[in-house]
């Protein structure tokens, strides 16, 4: 028996547009899952897999007008961010292809024996293998990127790793469109199309996470979703990785000298970060620290002028907007909480960007106030007005794990003539996993020394969703000892016959 339909909706007016598929049964689950596991000896020859991730970028590129105008009906998130977002999809497939032809991510350590050393060391030849069927949960702010054809995906089918995905309601129909397109990119390599399933639903998504076939998951969405996944994923009679993107708030600390130095640039740069997207991404700055004072009265009122001055949008569907309103009034209306520029409700289906202003010392201790040190989603951060050194600190030291954290400063506090600045770099690099400094968190580069994730609840492990290293999270490392050459895959013989990376004897041989 087929599950309930699925529907696309027109988050621009909450019109149900078309349907789309059927929600996973447990059956659809099972079947989708052991079709996978299936067609993972397909994935082992590297060159195929290379030539996979190009045909599918390829194959992204040519339905590029179609798929962004799909994107947009589904998300509302506009057709020029759509394009750079398609774009960026391209670019992560392509550059996990060339990552799986050199070959580097193998990680291949040679030791020969050696009967010399005290004990005598066996022969060792040590690589790392895809660790089978991941589960990828698509992100609703992301429909190309972070979803059927995103990262997650991306660098699971680098490494080796068949992938079922979970389409995210939001938008299932480009979720459908981009699976097709893959699955006719691997038929047009050779590979089954069973290297990529589909499902819809929220309960399959359950049911993915309890399969014994699957081996690991990537995640991006809310901290109670990803949380519960988690935990499932735990609960397992053997538990696998999760690697999770939950929430984060991305503070930002705007020192003395840099709001005297440039109020209004660094207003409106602040403004441009949170209200890109529509507030709708996971690095929005959320919290602020900005001095008292006349200079920090001036960036308010330069930031305030800004927000006031944005188009109101849309944000992914109407259930975000509810919780957007709901979010807002609830913290305006907190004791000593001020709303120079209140966010919230424009018209029937939009909404405005805003701010919140607080004393830092009400975010120093427990009470109502911990509510402003918990993620909105959507255009509004807050500032917390600090007197000192003291009270920033004592804010910081109430945060948890961050994507990100971010220091405005002054030309001499960059020039390290201000010491203490760099305490305070030091300090936030213990809260996230990226630092910024005089720049904006929104807008991730995809590059291979990028890292996109952070302690918890930012993540729910150590690894990166963004950038080469991502394919490390869908991989584990096998030794093989004493063995004959002739079983040892070619990689790990003599002579280095497929002329990959390696460390030899403690020397590295490229």
């Amino acid at each position: 028996m087929a599950g309930n339909p699925v529907w696309s909706v027109d988050p621009r007016t909450g019109e149900t547009r078309e349907r789309v598929a059927f929600e996973a049964t447990p059956t659809d689950v099972d079947l989708a899952v052991r079709a996978a596991h299936a067609a993972r000896s397909a994935l082992t020859d590297r060159a195929t897999r290379a030539a996979f991730l190009r045909a599918a970028a390829a194959a992204l590129d040519a339905a590029g007008p179609r798929l962004t105008a799909l994107a947009d009906a589904e998300t509302a998130l506009g057709a020029t961010r759509l394009t750079g977002e398609l774009g960026r999809t391209g670019y992560q497939l392509r550059a996990f292809a060339e990552a799986v032809e050199e070959g580097s991510f193998l990680d291949i350590r040679i030791d020969r024996a050696d009967q010399s050393l005290t004990p005598p060391r066996p022969d060792l030849r040590r690589w790392k293998v895809p660790l089978g069927v991941v589960a990828v949960y698509g992100a609703s702010n992301f429909p190309l990127a972070f979803s059927v054809p995103g990262g997650d995906t991306a660098s699971a089918l680098a490494a080796g790793c068949p992938v079922v995905v979970k389409a995210h309601p939001d938008h299932p129909a480009t979720s459908q469109l981009c699976a097709t397109l893959l699955q006719d990119a691997a038929a047009g390599c050779g590979l089954p199309r069973e290297v990529l399933r589909l499902l819809h639903g929220f309960d399959a998504g359950l049911e993915l996470i309890r399969h014994p076939l699957v081996s690991a998951a990537g995640f991006t969405g809310s901290i109670r979703g990803g949380r519960a996944l988690f935990d499932a994923a735990a609960a397992r009679p053997v538990p696998i990785p999760f690697h999770g993107e939950l929430g984060s708030l991305n503070p930002v600390v705007i020192t003395p000298g840099a709001a005297a130095e440039r109020a209004e640039e660094i207003a409106g740069g602040l403004a441009a970060s949170v209200t890109l997207g529509v507030g709708q991404f996971c690095v929005k700055p959320g919290l602020v620290l900005l001095p008292e004072g006349e200079d920090g009265d001036r960036l308010a009122k330069a930031l305030g002028e800004a927000l006031a001055g944005a188009a109101p949008g849309v944000l992914l569907d109407h259930r975000m907007r509810e919780h957007f309103i709901a979010g807002t009034a609830r913290r305006a209306a907190l004791p000593e909480v001020l709303a120079p520029v209140p966010a919230g409700a424009v018209g029937e289906h939009q909404v405005g960007a805003g701010y919140l202003s607080v004393p830092a010392r009400a975010l120093a201790e427990d009470g109502p106030h911990e509510l402003l040190l918990e993620e909105c989603f959507g255009p509004v951060t807050v500032l917390a007005r600090y007197t000192g050194a003291a009270e920033v600190e004592a804010v910081l030291g109430r945060l948890q794990g961050n994507l990100t954290a971010t220091v405005q400063v002054s030309a001499a506090e960059a020039s390290g003539a201000a010491g203490e600045v760099a305490g305070l770099l030091e300090r936030l690099t213990s809260l996230a996993g990226r630092v910024l400094v005089n720049g904006w968190p929104t807008g991730v580069a995809v590059a291979p020394a990028q890292h996109h994730g952070g302690p918890y609840p930012a993540a729910t492990s150590a690894a990166t969703s963004v950038g080469g290293t991502a394919i490390e999270r869908w991989l584990r490392p096998v030794v093989y000892q004493s063995a004959p050459p002739a079983l040892l895959p070619a990689e790990l013989r003599e002579g280095n016959p497929t002329g990959l990376p390696r460390r030899v004897d403690g020397r590295l041989e490229i």
